[in-house]
């Protein structure tokens, strides 16, 4: 079989995950020295409870990403991308309690496939659910998938770089307050044709499934 170079766009193509900080709180405060608050008594702190706390924190349903390369069944990966190994491989991530990648790619023949499933953690539902609302605006041309998660999106789109396509299915998941992020693409380096867009939408919405049930087996506290 004779070698054939991959196009730029491929050798090139980073692992795509969004890195986006997770929001924060920033409180700052200083001695109120008005006259008013000088003659203002201190508050009787004496008979208050040592254990009551004066907030509660928001318990969150994740409180950790789960491993992504055990996300998915090593027949899911095989059937997916074929000739790639099943234990794949974790992108480095700057903090892992917080946002993990594995991703899977080979070519087998002429056909070439690649496959990532992100995992990203928020404090809250309320800022995941914001930060997946952006994410869906950003990819138009897409649809719901229903019964996943809290919520989820799945769009296909196709590229065209030196007459080779590629065909790219994307779906992005919000559970509580975590979010999960498939990528799924594919192209024919004999034919310089994509896969179908029903094989790679199909592909990806089976990978999404699979990460969803180990962030839920495995990553509730």
């Amino acid at each position: 079989m004779r070698s054939l170079p991959l196009p730029l766009a491929l050798t090139a193509r980073l692992a795509p995950v969004a890195v986006l900080a997770t929001a924060g709180w920033a409180l700052s405060s200083g001695p109120d020295t008005s006259p008013a608050a000088k003659d203002k008594t201190p508050p009787d702190t004496t008979n208050r409870s040592a254990s009551a706390p004066a907030t509660q924190a928001a318990t969150k349903t994740y409180p950790a990403s789960p491993a992504p390369c055990e996300s998915l069944v090593g027949k899911t990966v095989t059937s997916l991308v074929p000739g790639a190994k099943a234990a794949g491989k974790e992108i480095p991530s700057t903090d892992t309690q917080v946002r993990r990648t594995c991703s899977w790619n080979a070519l087998k023949g002429y056909d070439y496939r690649w496959l990532d499933v992100s995992f990203e953690v928020m404090e809250t539902d309320e800022a995941a659910q914001k930060s997946y609302k952006e994410r869906v605006a950003d990819r138009s041309g897409g649809g719901e998938v229903p019964g996943l998660g809290d919520a989820a999106y799945s769009v296909v789109n196709l590229t065209t770089e030196d007459k080779q396509q590629t065909r790219e299915g994307t779906v992005l998941v919000r559970a509580s307050n975590a979010l999960v992020m498939i990528t799924y693409n594919g192209s024919d380096f004999e034919s310089k044709k994509a896969p179908g867009t029903t094989e790679i939408n199909k592909g990806a919405i089976k990978a999404a499934k699979e990460a969803v049930a180990a962030l839920e087996d495995g990553g509730s506290g």
